[in-house]
């Protein structure tokens, strides 16, 4: 079987599974993956018996919210705005390696009954098998609300997702992968709403300036860039490095450093706890 059969199977699997629905509701989070399954589900029921929905919280950026309703306007998909409170849940707050499952059941809680007062009798989130392979307790969250993951029943990874993506011409077929916010907080320092708003704020200055691929993790003072290979030489020429300083340090923080390696998913997991950084600040005389 050829790659572009196999991954026509698949999608047709993922299309019969939502056939078996009457109206789903998709949780749409701005990112690749969900807009697929947003793509597939409108196809596989018609764009009137789907409802795209996306949370809205100090851990999404402004930018998640506008791709998400990008995505579902070109699909011609109902789109709503839901505000979650997961920053009131003490679970989600003390962060100690759970905290993607008391944001899920957050979530899936105010899907739940807006899914019942829209008429929709099933919902949907956007796993994929790549999913299985790394740390994701918000997947226990959907398993126990009885959350449909189609794509993940379809056997589609994350290669498949962008060739599919590409078939829809969706505007995210290209966008890397952009976890909340929260995920830059390290485990057991507690998520609030300024170290949220410092780490986007942060992220938002590295994107105006050109970089595509990067995180901004929380460390109290300071501020630990990590760079996609390739782009850290870009902080080589003292303009943009002067500039980056000055942007992160208005986010917030008192200092900044880059991380030596470059930026892979899951470096905030709790079986990858090691950082190496360096100052990308220049030196000063303190007199210590």
């Amino acid at each position: 079987m050829s790659e572009t059969s196999r991954i026509i199977e698949k999608k047709l699997r993922a299309v019969s599974l939502l056939r078996e629905h009457r109206c789903v509701l998709v949780a749409l989070s701005g990112g690749v993956d969900s807009a697929v399954l947003l793509a597939i589900a409108a196809e596989a029921l018609g764009s009137e018996n789907v409802l795209a929905v996306t949370g809205r919280s100090g851990a999404v950026t402004e930018g998640e919210i506008r791709d998400a309703s990008e995505v579902a306007r070109s699909l011609n998909v109902r789109h709503e705005v839901l505000e979650t409170n997961e920053l009131e849940r003490p679970g989600y707050r003390a962060n100690l390696g759970d905290r993607c499952f008391h944001c899920r059941s957050e979530l899936f809680d105010l899907l739940r009954a807006l899914a019942v007062e829209r008429g929709c009798d099933a919902i949907a989130y956007g796993a994929i098998v790549d999913d299985l392979g790394d740390f994701r307790p918000g997947m226990e969250a959907a398993r126990q609300q009885e959350v449909l993951a189609p794509l993940l029943e379809a056997g589609i990874d994350k290669q498949d997702i962008r060739i599919i993506a590409r078939t829809y011409n969706l505007n995210v077929q290209e966008k890397p992968a952009s976890p909340c916010l929260a995920s830059r907080i390290p485990m057991g320092t507690e998520v609030t709403l300024e170290r949220l708003d410092q780490v986007g704020r942060a992220e938002e200055a590295l994107r105006e300036h050109g970089f595509r691929r990067f995180r901004v993790r929380h460390h109290g003072d300071v501020a630990r860039i990590e760079l996609g290979a390739g782009e850290v030489d870009r902080l080589g020429v003292e303009t943009v490095r002067a500039e980056v300083v000055r942007s992160v340090k208005a986010a917030g923080f008192r200092f900044v450093a880059l991380d030596l390696e470059p930026y892979s998913a899951g470096r905030m997991n709790p079986e990858n706890p090691d950082i190496h950084l360096y100052s990308i600040e220049p030196q000063r005389e303190t007199g210590q």
